[in-house]
């Protein structure tokens, strides 16, 4: 009897894990687990959690399946590299492990996907890891030689929402000029061409504000702030990327309690809220001119795409530009999943990190 192809699919977010089972391109379970965000903070550092993780996730594979044909986990701040499947090697899990590019839970999930596979006896991969970086030449200018624009963003759900979006546009992907705007805790807007990111703001220190992210701020404000002898390093960090945006001037990074509070008649919410909608707009105008303002479609994608409130102010600013698509959630599970069966089937190549 032949083994059906199944794949164990692993996402680390900051305060969960995702884990899904999938038979070919089909669900057969899939589970979020979540840790408790006061247990998390006895762990200093992100990889002092990968044994607790490592376990949680292990039990749960081996109580649903008996056999894998692959892992694959969510890629984290690696080295830059191009979209596409990579399978996880020696080198790859070492830079995750020196936080190469940055600290944050995606790091863990080659390691945990590695050590999975040789458990089941299978190949681990990761799929267009959050340093993808397929830049043009111009984007990558800071305005200081010592400091480098570099890409970091949600590649893996933007190149999913090109991809959906051509096939919706009825035009092969290599001849389309998307705006895609990944809306979540973090915020990335992409002007993409042929299916690459050829631009983008870095969602953890530039562009819109977001549910707990600041975006970019005025700079020689911002200097004073880190100069003025009341906030350590790590705090400063902190504010800028966990306890901005939304957390900071309403106390919650939850759209859903914004909206709720906006409905009881909170004008002060609703002008936060709708200046996070302006600022989202700008970022999007922004990135159509690097594509010369052709523009096939604006793309809003990610967990607050599913607010009709923002999503409403957001086309009112964008809609002269170019048709809009809604596409809510960001489907990265599906993703992963889709991206090791197109190894195993032959249908891709897989690369070398």
């Amino acid at each position: 009897m032949k083994v059906p192809i199944r794949i164990l699919v692993i996402n680390p977010g900051s305060t969960s894990t995702k884990i899904a089972l999938c038979e070919g391109e089909k669900v057969l379970e899939a589970d979020t687990l979540r840790h408790e965000a006061a247990f998390l903070q006895k762990f200093p550092r992100i990889w002092d959690q990968f044994p607790f993780r490592l376990h949680t996730i292990r039990e749960w594979a081996f109580a649903h399946t008996d056999h894998a044909s692959a892992v694959i986990g969510m890629g984290g701040l690696l080295r830059p590299v191009q979209g596409g499947t990579y399978r996880v090697n020696t080198r790859m899990i070492a830079d995750a492990r020196a936080n190469l590019q940055g600290e944050h839970a995606s790091n863990l999930g080659c390691a945990i996907a590695d050590t999975l596979a040789r458990e089941f006896q299978c190949e681990a991969f990761v799929a267009d890891p959050v340093s993808v970086d397929e830049f043009e030449p111009l984007a990558r200018y800071s305005g200081h030689p010592l400091i480098r624009r570099s890409s970091l963003s949600h590649a893996l759900n933007l190149h999913a929402a090109a991809a959906r979006a051509a096939s919706g546009l009825g035009i092969p992907l290599q001849q389309t000029s998307l705006i895609i705007a990944h809306l979540g805790g973090g915020i990335s807007i992409a002007p993409i061409r042929g299916g690459r990111i050829i631009d983008i703001n870095d969602a953890s220190s530039d562009g819109p504000f977001s549910p707990e992210r600041t975006g970019g701020l005025p700079l020689q404000q911002f200097i004073t702030l880190c100069y003025a002898g009341t906030h350590s390093e790590q705090e400063v960090r902190k504010l800028v990327m966990g306890r901005g945006g939304l957390f900071a001037y309403l106390g919650t990074n939850s759209a859903m309690e914004v909206e709720l509070r906006i409905g009881n008649g909170d004008a002060e919410a609703r002008e936060i809220y709708e200046a996070m909608a302006y600022q989202i707009a700008k970022e999007i105008g922004a990135a159509a001119t690097v594509l010369h303002g052709n523009v096939q479609a604006i793309v809003l994608t990610g967990g607050l795409a599913a607010s009709s409130l923002l999503v409403r102010w957001i086309s009112e600013r964008t809609k002269f530009i170019a048709p809009i698509y809604v596409y809510p959630g960001e489907d990265e599970m599906h993703s992963l999943a889709l991206a090791a069966f197109r190894v195993l089937r032959g249908e891709e190549a897989a690369a070398e990190y």
